[in-house]
Parts: C-alpha cells; structure tokens; sequence
C-alpha cells in the first residue's frame, strides 16, 4: 500500500528544466518562504516525502533531482563535481526568480548546499545539513566505490549484488544507513534500489555522479566554513557509522553561527527515513527562528 506521504510526492507534476550541461527534475510543494531540498547519493528527491507533510505547511518546498539521479539527466558532457552541481542549483534559483531561500541538505547535497552557499550567499538565508561529509574524514566504502565504478563491467556487476538481500543489508549495501534494517523493504526498495536493478543508464549515471566528487573540496570546507556567516543547523544520526557525530560536533565548531547539532536517537545515515517527526521538529524551529 502506498503510504500518504507518497502519494503526496507523486502528486506533484515533474518539471524538465535544462540547465548548462545537465537537465534537472524539480517538484514543487506548499506555500509560504523558500525553502531548497537538496538529497545525496544515491538518493533523489523521494527521500524527503516524510517531511514534506509537515514542511509545506510553512515554506514552499523546492524538491530538485541533482544530474545522474532520480529524473533528472546527464550526457557524456556533464560535470559532476561538487561546484559544478551547485553552479546548476544557483542557476536553477535564478530560473524560480527567488530573492531569498534557505536549504535542506543530506549527505552529498550537504557539500553541494555549502558549495552553493559560497557562490550565492545574499541570497542563501539558512542552511540545514544532515549527515554530510566533513573535512579531513574519509568513510573507507565510498572511496572504495569510486575506484570499483571505473572498473569495466562494475555497473553490471552492482546491478547483480544489489538482487541480493545479504548485499542490500551489509555494509557494502544499505546495511550502514539504517538502525532499523526492516525500512529498507517496501516504498524505499522500489524507489531507491528497483529503479538501478531495472536501469543500466540509472546505475550509470550513479556511478558518474559519485566517480565525479572530489574530496579536496571537504577538505577545504575546514576553512570556507568560516565564511558563511549564516544560520546553520546541523542534524544527525546518531548511531551513523558513515559520518561519526563526534566528529560533526567538531565540525560544528567551524561555521560562526551553528545554532546547534541536534542528534536523532536509534538512526544511522538516513534520519530523515527513519526519525521524520524529530528532523522535522528541528528543521522547522530552526528555520522559525527570528534571531538576526
């Protein structure tokens, strides 16, 4: 049965936008200030359908596909570093006439979102990051990942593991991103695990998007941190093997206006998939917040 939330997010129409080298998918949702939701990989736009109920009842939702995943589109042109996805969200901002607007960003999109940030800050007005990479840390599988999917045949091969119910709950799968592995089942499995069984391209463009982050832009966010003088709020998975909260909370410590880290008991990787209620609460009361 398809649950309320995602009827809500395939309510929406799909809008093709062709932007520099890439086409990005966007959905739009409620009403009131802008607010940019940015996924990571390798998500796309659905994994916010929990808060969008909640959400949309005090900002207009901006749901975008970043290039090489979901609905969005690539070619052999495309560049999929972290600047060069930001350069395409600020120019996608410029096509919605936004003045002003804050971000939502997990994991990925939380170095796009920053990325983002330092070339558009007049008009970045908050910036909520879940999860995300942190300077000077390298979690072991991605790097390892990024050197198997250059392999000849790797996409193939991805393809055949992910049939595997032992490959979707190890490590090497989804097993690090969920608390509660049972949540990998259903709507998630379809939307985020079928679609690359199904689809030689969507595992390819996968694999370009995550082959294409270079990780000496993380690095360098130790001191472009320092620049963003802006509301920050950072959210975690407590139990999140991947991005360690020890260390979010030292990362913390770089943006001048973190108002705060709140961590989400008996999550990992995907909070927004496993605690929506409490992200949500966080997000909402931060981004209500009137201090200057």
């Amino acid at each position: 049965m398809t649950s309320p939330e995602s009827q809500l997010y395939a309510s929406a129409p799909v809008e093709k936008l062709e932007i520099g080298d890439a086409t990005l998918a966007l959905r739009r949702f409620g009403q009131g200030p802008a607010l940019l939701l940015v996924h990571g990989w390798p998500l796309h736009g659905y994994t916010w359908r929990k808060l969008l109920p909640q959400l949309t009842r005090h900002h207009t939702c901006y749901v975008v596909d970043l290039a090489g995943l979901g609905d969005s589109d690539w070619s052999q042109l495309t560049d999929f570093s972290f600047p060069a996805h930001a350069r395409r969200l600020k120019q996608l901002v410029d096509r919605l006439g936004l003045a002003r607007y804050s971000v939502l960003a997990h994991n990925t999109g939380g170095t796009i979102a920053r990325c983002l940030v330092l070339i558009d800050a007049p008009r970045v007005h908050k910036l909520a990051l879940i999860n995300t990479e942190m300077p000077g840390h390298r979690p072991p599988w991605i790097p390892l990942y990024q050197a198997l999917m250059r392999l000849p045949g790797a996409g193939f091969v991805f393809r055949l593991q992910l049939r595997q119910r032992w490959f979707l709950r190890s490590g090497m799968g989804f097993g690090g991103c969920f608390h509660d592995l049972n949540l990998l089942d259903g709507e998630f499995h379809e939307q985020f695990v079928a679609p690359y069984i199904r689809s030689s391209r969507r595992t390819e463009g996968m694999a370009r998007y995550l082959i294409g982050l270079p990780w000496q832009i993380v690095d360098a966010m130790a001191h472009w941190h320092a620049e963003m003088r802006l509301p920050v709020l950072l959210v975690w998975g407590e139990d999140d093997p991947t991005f360690p909260v020890a260390l979010a909370r030292t990362m913390a410590k770089q943006f001048p206006e973190c108002r705060e880290l709140v961590a989400i008991p008996r999550t990992k990787l995907l909070p927004q998939e496993e605690q929506p209620q409490a992200v949500a609460d966080a997000v909402l009361r931060f981004l209500a917040d009137a201090r200057p």
